[in-house]
């Protein structure tokens, strides 16, 4: 009875359901931190890397070349990180300040501008034989279409104080991150600095401005030349420039109706029709700016074309071609620009 009694007790069912379950094994687990993956870089065309290296190597002359593909990514560039004088391609900038302005609300392209005689400044002026006793009225539109469709100096300047002078430019760059792209101090200041001469109001009207110039000794003007081809004021680097460029056909920098209204006016410019327009084929488009400096014993302080090129079936390329100092003619700087074109469409096809 007693052994029974016992074999009971051990084998309880009620026993059984109160008793602990097994405690499990532990498990170890070991988080082993998975880097990012790299973005894919895109590799430019060897072939056309190639060409464009070749075609600066073959120029006598301080060149650089940047040219970048807005759809596949990819850029070339040669000397493309050397700052280079810009000359009126930085009325690209003023553009783009002007527009971005007007994209919030501060002005709109009607806005009424008048231009006076204390507002005419050097070189390539047309809108000053408008200008009478009372002034010129314009508009912001127009004074835009004109800075950048014919390059016009005293429209640019009046644009650009209109929106609060060079620092809201450099702000605009900086702000929009456009990298190694520097604005100069306006055209009055920037082209005495490179001849030698400080800025006087009566340099803005007829020739005396040249006449004050051809009286400088010439050792003055070199150094003064010198000076600004070394470090210039208004100097930007080649790849920044296709850098923005890109950005700017992107939509990346202005609103869409300030975008299309930009590179609508720039494929409508007038000027450089020898430059890098020269060898665009038919059937392709190609928005620019030119930029040219002062002549000095032959040479030149800066010969620019800068631009978008949209082939027919609607890729597109930017690109930079600035010559910073050179003693060739203009008919070799012409060849060298239209020589970068030819390679990209010769790649392109």
């Amino acid at each position: 009875m007693i052994a029974l009694a016992g074999c009971a007790s051990t084998s309880s069912p009620q026993i059984a359901r109160v008793a602990p379950p097994p405690t499990p094994a532990p498990v170890y687990r070991v988080s082993m931190p998975v880097p990012p993956s790299a973005p894919v870089r895109a590799v430019a065309p060897a072939g056309l890397s190639a060409s464009i290296n070749a075609v600066r190597a073959q120029f006598d002359g301080t060149v650089g070349i940047a040219v970048r593909s807005v759809e596949k990514g990819w850029s070339i560039a040669t000397n493309g990180d050397l700052k280079l004088p810009q000359q009126s391609v930085s009325k690209l900038w003023v553009a783009m300040t002007v527009l971005d302005a007007r994209d919030s609300g501060r002005l709109t392209l009607d806005d009424p501008v008048t231009v006076t005689r204390e507002d005419l400044t050097l070189f390539h002026q047309p809108i000053a034989a408008m200008v009478t006793g009372d002034g010129y009225k314009a508009t912001v539109g127009e004074l835009l279409q004109r800075a950048l469709t014919t390059s016009d100096n005293t429209a640019n300047d009046r644009l650009l104080r209109y929106v609060g002078g060079p620092d809201a430019v450099r702000a605009f760059i900086k702000r929009k991150g456009l990298g190694a792209i520097n604005f100069g101090p306006g055209e009055r200041l920037l082209q005495s600095q490179t001849a030698g001469l400080e800025w006087k109001p009566e340099f803005a009207l007829g020739s005396a401005f040249t006449r004050a110039r051809a009286r400088l000794p010439l050792s003055t003007r070199l150094q003064a030349f010198e000076s600004y081809v070394s470090n210039p004021p208004d100097g930007a680097a080649p790849s920044a420039i296709a850098g923005a460029l890109a950005m700017l056909k992107k939509g990346e920098l202005l609103s869409s109706p300030s975008t299309s209204y930009l590179i609508s006016t720039m494929e409508s410019s007038k000027t450089g029709r020898q430059r890098l327009r020269g060898a665009v084929p038919e059937g392709w488009r190609f928005g620019h700016k030119t930029g040219t400096g002062q002549d000095l014993a032959g040479r030149t302080a800066g010969y620019n074309d800068v631009g978008i090129l949209t082939a027919p079936d609607g890729q597109s390329y930017t690109l930079a071609v600035m010559i910073g100092d050179t003693p060739r003619p203009v008919t070799e700087r012409q060849a060298l620009m239209q020589s970068v074109v030819a390679s990209v469409v010769a790649y392109h096809r």
